[in-house]
Parts: structure tokens; C-alpha cells; sequence
């Protein structure tokens, strides 16, 4: 049902989808808290039903998701899983495009759908263990909107939630996110518990170049040239990737490097700016960017060397933060970044690279109750589930859980920082995720494996609130 609601991001159809699941919805108490100041008009949709204590668990996922363009021909059909698999069959048969995923459609076991993954079926579990369980657990449901692009559901919902749990003397032992895993192989991988989640920061570059004339280049620093070598240097690299036994975090992969210049002429370009997605498990910010500067001047030296003039090396606090500068909240924060670099550049006095932040930072988090942690391992191992660290991917665990470290040198390196991005206080809750399994979300082969995420996982969401409850 709630996979033929459409809701794509920034769109009315996510603004209208917490009014249309609570209408099916039969808790003690369900209302929709609009998100503040946000342009969009979306809400948040919170559910509770009360047990015979105030020991809470709160169950939770977005509702958002990604565009549709992908399914090319069979867009009309994204979001009606039974004809789409019916019509996605007849063309993975025609193309020979993909012969795993016409394997897992014939199977029967394989569900596609926009959204049926990632991740209304979660929700849906969710919903149904929150129906099934009748015990001392009070259970609170909130389903966010906008996890998809800059997490405004989650980041609203913490200061709610722990207004409710204030107002209520609701003792919040567990969050439970309900998002999706992906698994190409036999599905071991995705039927497991994370017991916490992955942290990203996205590192920026802004260069400040000498402008010369192309014949004579040797005259001026390429601004184009300084962040190829930044590229050069950063990408993959292994310093701002992390192990944890034997998972590992993804290294750094340039998300984009562009000069400045607006149209043809013969001068080497004047700026140039460049981003880089970093993962990390315990590192914080501040080590983050630590190495991100060594990492920089390896590439400035190299830069000095070639072109025969010194580069500035600074971080965004090195420059009094920008003030009264109005940004185009319609477009990414990456890109209002480079609104707030370019205020910064003025104050800049020859070539220089400016290292620091450009979006929402993901705090990497874990769960710290070691006995909890027990608790929970022994109710998923019963049905058969493994166990993870980190959810391997970016998920609203960051900011409901227990957060590594603090942002004060995140805050004080991104230069959007209170204007374009708005960090609630983190949510200190214990936080784990549990949810459905499938295959190649966000592309239109999106698949969810029915008899885990329909059969299985509602039942495990009961375990595990079952065993807290005996816990309590």
C-alpha cells in the first residue's frame, strides 16, 4: 500500500504522505509535526501506543524516496510492484540486460517497486510488530521524510522526541531505524543487525589560482591544475579510510571538480572547487580534516614544484566566518558552500587552497551498552540474522544514536554552518538498525526479498522488543 503512495523527495507527494498513513493507522496517539522552516511543507509522522510501563522503544524510518527517471519506459509503473514486475520481466527477457535480476523476479521471492526497499517495507515491519506486540513496552513510531537528501526528518524529530519522552517520562532504551541493506549474494549480509552506523563528512577544496594567459602559462598557478593534484591525492586514499575487525570504511571518491570559469577564453582559470565523500567508523572531524591537510600538502608541494610559486595552504576557520551573506537554499549545500568560499576568497591574497566542509555531517555512532548490546545479539540470533558494527551505509542512525566525538571543528570548517546547515543536539540514544534486504536500490531493478521483509523481520522486531522488555 504505502509503496503506491508516490514520494519523492521535495515533492507534494512526500509533503502528503504522513496524512495518508495515518488515516490507516490505530495507535494511542498519532499526529504529524511539521519540520520547521522548511520550504518543502513536510512533516513527520509520530505514532505511539502506550504498554503497561514507560519503557520505550522507538521504531523508525523514512518514507522519502529517489526520482523515478530511471525507469525510463516503465516510470508509469514504478510504483505499482505487481504490474512493474510483470513488465520488468518482459524487458530484462527482450534486453538481456541483467540475468541476476530476471533470476530473483522469476523466483517469486523478489519484490520491485520504487520504495519497496529502501524503505517502506521497513516501515511497514515496523507497523506490524508495533500491531502484534501487546506487553510492558510503550512503542513509539515516527516515520521522517528528506533522509534522502539532507535528513531535515531526523534531525526535526530529535528535539521532539525528546520533548515527548520529557513530557511523558517515556525512558527511550532503544531506537530501532528500519532501513534497508543491500545484498548481491545469498542474502547473509542483509539479514543482520548494525549496531550502530557509519559517519560522513564531505571534505571541499576551494583554490585560489593566478590568473595568466594561456600562451604563457608559466606566469600564473592554475587553479584547474592545484585541484587536479588535490584529486590526485585524495582519491582513495587509504589515510581517510578506517578497519574495524573486518569491516571496513569505504576510502574517499571525488563527488566533483570543476574550475570557475563561465565560458571559452585564453586565460587559465582563476578558481576552482572540489569535493570528496569520506567515511568514517571512530575518527572525528578534527582527525578528519587533520588528514585531509596532510594529505593537502602533499599535493600543494607538489603543485609548488611544478608551477615555481608558493601556495597557501589554510582551513576554513583560518577566515572570520561568513556573516549576513544570503544563501540560495534551493540549491544543494555543497553548493551554497561554494556561495560562502567565494565570500571567503576575498580576503584571500594570492594562491591558496581553503580545506573544509561542505554539507551535514553524519556523526558516526555505536552502540555503548554492552548488556544491551547481549540483549539484542541473542534475540536476532535466534532467527538466524548476523551481526554487524556499522551500517555500511549514510542512514539517520547518526542522529539518533550515540555519536564518536564532537563537531566543534566541524562547525567551525564549514562555512554554511548555522545558515545553510542546522545540527539539532545529537540524540544519545542507544540506536541500532534492523530492516529489509534486497537488491540495487535507487536504480529501477529496486527488488526487496518478500519472505524476509514480509515474514521474517516482523518477527525479529518482536524479539528484540520482547528481550529489552525482559531486560527492563
Amino acid at each position: 500500500m504505502m509503496t503506491r503512495w508516490p514520494s519523492v523527495t521535495r515533492t507534494e507527494a512526500e509533503a502528503g504522505f504522513p496524512r495518508l498513513l495515518a488515516e490507516h493507522l490505530r495507535f494511542d496517539e498519532i499526529w504529524a509535526q511539521p519540520i520547521p522552516h522548511d520550504t518543502a511543507g513536510r512533516s513527520n509522522l509520530f505514532a505511539i501506543k502506550r504498554g503497561r510501563s514507560n519503557n520505550t522503544i522507538v521504531l523508525t524510518g523514512h518514507f522519502d524516496v529517489v526520482s523515478v527517471e530511471d525507469y525510463g519506459a516503465l516510470q508509469t509503473l514504478a510504483f505499482e510492484p505487481e504490474a512493474l514486475l510483470a513488465a520488468s520481466i518482459a524487458r530484462l527477457k527482450l534486453t538481456g540486460e541483467n540475468p541476476s535480476a530476471l533470476a530473483d523476479f522469476e523466483s517469486g521471492d523478489f519484490l520491485p517497486g520504487r520504495g519497496l526497499l529502501d524503505m517502506k517495507a521497513g516501515l511497514a515491519a515496523g507497523l506490524a510488530a508495533m500491531e502484534h506486540h501487546d506487553g510492558e513496552m510503550t512503542l513509539v513510531f515516527i516515520a521522517v521524510s528528506d533522509e534522502e537528501e539532507k535528513s531535515a526528518g531526523a534531525r526535526a524529530a530529535i528535539p521532539t522526541l525528546k520533548h515527548l519522552a520529557q513530557v511523558h517520562a517515556l525512558n527511550i532504551e532503544l531506537v530501532i531505524n528500519l532501513d534497508a541493506i543491500a545484498d548481491n549474494g545469498d542474502g547473509a549480509t542483509g539479514r543482520v543487525v548494525t549496531y550502530g552506523s557509519i559517519g560522513k563528512q564531505l571534505l571541499t577544496a576551494f583554490v585560489v589560482g593566478q590568473q595568466a594567459h594561456a600562451g604563457y602559462p608559466e606566469n600564473g598557478v592554475n587553479a584547474a591544475y592545484v585541484l587536479s593534484e588535490l584529486v590526485r591525492e585524495i582519491e582513495l586514499a587509504p589515510e581517510l579510510s578506517e578497519r574495524t575487525g573486518n569491516e571496513v570504511a569505504a576510502p574517499p571518491a571525488t563527488l566533483y571538480a570543476k574550475d570557475l570559469k563561465q565560458g571559452y577564453n585564453v586565460t587559465t582559470p582563476h578558481m576552482a572547487y572540489g569535493y570528496w565523500n569520506t567515511m568514517q567508523h571512530r575518527r572525528s572531524g578534527a582527525e578528519v580534516l587533520d588528514v585531509a591537510m596532510m594529505l593537502a600538502a602533499r599535493a600543494v608541494a607538489r603543485a609548488e614544484e611544478k608551477t615555481g610559486r608558493q601556495i597557501a595552504l589554510k582551513r576554513a576557520s583560518d577566515f572570520q566566518p561568513v556573516r549576513n551573506l544570503t544563501l540560495d537554499t534551493s540549491i544543494s549545500l555543497p553548493d551554497q558552500t561554494l556561495q560562502a568560499m567565494l565570500e571567503l576568497s576575498k580576503h584571500v591574497d594570492g594562491p591558496t587552497v581553503i580545506m573544509g566542509f561542505g554539507s551535514i555531517p553524519y556523526p558516526a555512532v555505536l552502540l555503548r551498552d554492552l548488556q544491551l548490546r547481549d540483549t539484542i545479539s541473542k534475540a536476532v540470533r535466534a532467527h538466524g540474522l548476523g551481526e554487524v558494527n556499522y551500517f555500511a551505509g549514510i542512514s539517520d542512525v547518526s542522529f539518533f544514536g550515540e555519536a564518536t566525538g564532537d563537531l566543534s571543528v566541524v562547525a567551525a570548517n564549514t562555512p554554511i554552518w548555522g545558515t545553510g546547515s542546522v545540527m539539532p543536539e545529537p540524540g544519545g540514544f542507544p540506536a541500532i538498525n534492523i530492516g529489509p534486504w534486497g537488491r540495487d536500490y535507487h536504480t529501477w531493478l529496486e527488488r526487496v526479498h518478500t519472505p524476509y521483509a514480509f515474514e521474517v523481520l516482523p518477527r525479529v522486531l518482536l524479539s528484540v522488543i520482547e528481550a529489552v522488555a525482559k531486560k527492563s
